[in-house]
Order: structure tokens, then C-alpha cells, then sequence
């Protein structure tokens, strides 16, 4: 696929230039599409005002694209200017709203933000080359839209059971419980006059007892985790099994979440349309399933396959 640099404006073969004038223009490229009706660009701001979002025809296939001015999409000022976050989100979401627009009406491969090239001649050219994988692509995707579920382990809520188990293993485990419990009852009950004593004896010493308050709180803070970690891996087997594909992301830290909220999965999933109230009742299953107390879950879409234009099934970190 056309993997322009990030902000540059390309030549056919991929080189960046910084060469432009005031009113010189390069071609901003949102998508390549199928059959498209140009009616359903129209009015759309893209991200130039003043400028149509128009369809360029390559071959077999149409590309969504807009004349943009060079000197502000170059690649050092691109650069400067997404640097700012309130910047960057308004020209994600622009970007997002002619992919969107498109999308709704044909089948639509979403391109990476800031995909420019110097001129619709050299666009059509660069995108000619790649036009089988693109059809490829669209014919994975057409009728299906992704999903993005997020799990987090939330603080202050009590730490979560294990998922119960049923059948033999359940009922070896359940009496192998009862026996240690009856086991420690009986030790407990036997030795009540020395655990006293050592009780005192560490009244009289506050360094044992910081340490072991200490060695508590990192063992309970390692079996939140833990559990937390399992329920993000059930949630992921469980929406596998009802989507297409399904690619884990890159998880975000807690200067994106929040404070003391870290993200455990960040997961997308390609899920045929029409079968979006199996993958909502699924996770609001989950959310009142036990095992899930102390995590929360977050689900986002439908949007167009972002996270599949690349490769469906590959777990990556992106």
C-alpha cells in the first residue's frame, strides 16, 4: 500500500520535497473508493476551506481527494502544526468525515492522515501501482465495520473474583478449599495462645509490622493485576469469537486514560453489519459477569476499518 511519509508531499517514488510556492497546490488524498456518488462529497470541508472534495478516477477504482495549499501541508510545517493536539484532532476529524461520507455509500479503504502528493497526475500514478492490494483490501472489508473495546482496571472497587468454574476440575478445586480451610481452622484454633504472644512480640517491634503491611499491599496489588489481566483476555476470546478478525492496538498510558486508570486491552474487531447487537449484548454480558468488578469496559463505532487496511488478524503494536 502507499505509505507517504507523515506529513510530506511525495513524488511517485515516495521521496518527500520541500519545494513549493505560495500558491502552488498539492493533492490530499482521504481514501480510495469503489463506485462512489461524487453527490455524497459535496459540501464536505475537507481540509481546506474554499477547496472541493472531488473524486480522482485511477483505473478501475476513484480516490477522495482535495486540493490543498502546499506551503501549509508541507512536511515541516505539516509537522508543526499537528504538533499541537487541538490541531491534530480537528484535522483527524475532518479527515475522518469525508472517510466517513464515502464509506457510507461504497466500499471505502481509508488512507493514512496527511496521504499528499505534489499534483493529481502523480497521484493517479502512485495509486495505479497499488490498485490490486486495494481492491483486495475493499473486498475484505466491504459490509463489515470495526469496533473498538478498551478494558481498564478502575480503582477503588473491590478486588475482583475469579470467573467460576464449573464441572469436575470446579468440584476437586471447591473441596480441595474446604479441606485447607478446615486444615487452617484447626491450626489456627490449636496454637491461639502463641499467635498472641507473636502478636505482642510484633506490637513491640514496628518495622516487622510495616513490612509485612508492605509485602500485603504488593500482593494484593499483584492479584489485581492478575485478574484484571484475565478478564481483558476473556473479553478478547469472547468478542473473537463473533467478530471477522480481531487486532489488539498499542495500549495507551495514563497521561491518555487518566490518572489511575490503566488501560489493559486496547482492542479493534471487524464485525460483519448486522451482527453489532451480538458484539454489544456480549459485552454487556461480560460487564455483569464474575470476575469483571474491578475492570471497566469501553466500546466505541461503528467506524470504518482503520485498524484493517493493513492486515486483519495480526495482534500488533502500532
Amino acid at each position: 500500500m502507499t505509505r507517504p511519509l507523515p506529513g510530506a508531499v511525495v513524488t511517485p517514488d515516495g521521496h518527500p520535497t520541500t519545494t513549493t510556492t505560495a500558491t502552488a497546490t498539492a493533492t490530499y488524498v482521504f481514501a480510495v473508493c469503489h463506485g462512489c456518488d461524487p453527490a455524497v462529497l459535496t459540501g464536505l470541508a475537507g481540509q481546506a476551506a474554499g477547496a472541493p472534495v472531488r473524486l480522482l478516477r485511477f483505473g478501475s477504482l476513484e480516490a477522495v481527494v482535495q486540493d490543498v495549499p502546499a506551503e501549509m501541508f508541507g512536511e515541516e510545517a505539516l509537522r508543526e502544526r499537528l504538533a499541537n493536539r487541538a490541531e491534530l484532532e480537528h484535522c483527524a476529524r475532518v479527515h475522518h468525515a469525508v472517510v466517513a461520507a464515502a464509506a457510507g455509500r461504497a466500499p471505502t479503504l481509508p488512507l493514512p492522515l496527511a496521504t499528499l502528493y505534489l499534483s493529481d497526475e502523480r497521484a493517479r500514478a502512485a495509486l495505479r501501482e497499488d490498485e490490486n492490494r486495494f481492491r483486495s483490501v475493499m473486498g475484505r472489508i466491504a459490509g463489515r465495520v470495526e469496533w473498538g473495546v478498551k478494558v481498564y482496571a478502575a480503582p477503588g472497587r473491590p478486588p475482583p473474583t475469579r470467573p467460576e468454574r464449573t464441572g469436575p476440575t470446579a468440584t476437586a478445586a471447591a473441596a480441595a478449599t474446604a479441606t485447607a480451610t478446615a486444615q487452617t481452622t484447626t491450626t489456627l484454633t490449636a496454637t491461639a495462645a502463641p499467635e498472641t504472644t507473636s502478636a505482642a512480640r510484633t506490637n513491640t517491634r514496628p518495622g516487622h509490622a510495616y513490612l509485612d503491611r508492605a509485602r500485603g499491599a504488593r500482593r494484593a496489588r499483584e492479584e489485581r493485576q492478575e485478574a484484571g489481566l484475565n478478564a481483558a483476555a476473556s473479553v478478547d476470546r469472547a468478542l473473537r469469537d463473533i467478530a471477522v478478525a480481531g487486532r489488539r492496538l498499542r495500549s495507551h498510558d495514563t497521561g491518555v486514560t487518566g490518572a489511575g486508570r490503566v488501560q489493559l486491552l486496547n482492542a479493534a474487531y471487524l464485525v460483519e453489519k448486522g451482527r453489532e447487537a451480538d458484539l454489544l449484548g456480549a459485552v454487556e454480558l461480560l460487564r455483569t459477569s464474575p470476575g469483571y468488578e474491578r475492570v471497566e469496559l469501553e466500546v466505541t463505532g461503528p467506524w470504518v476499518p482503520y485498524s484493517f487496511v493493513d492486515g486483519g488478524d495480526l495482534d500488533a503494536d502500532q
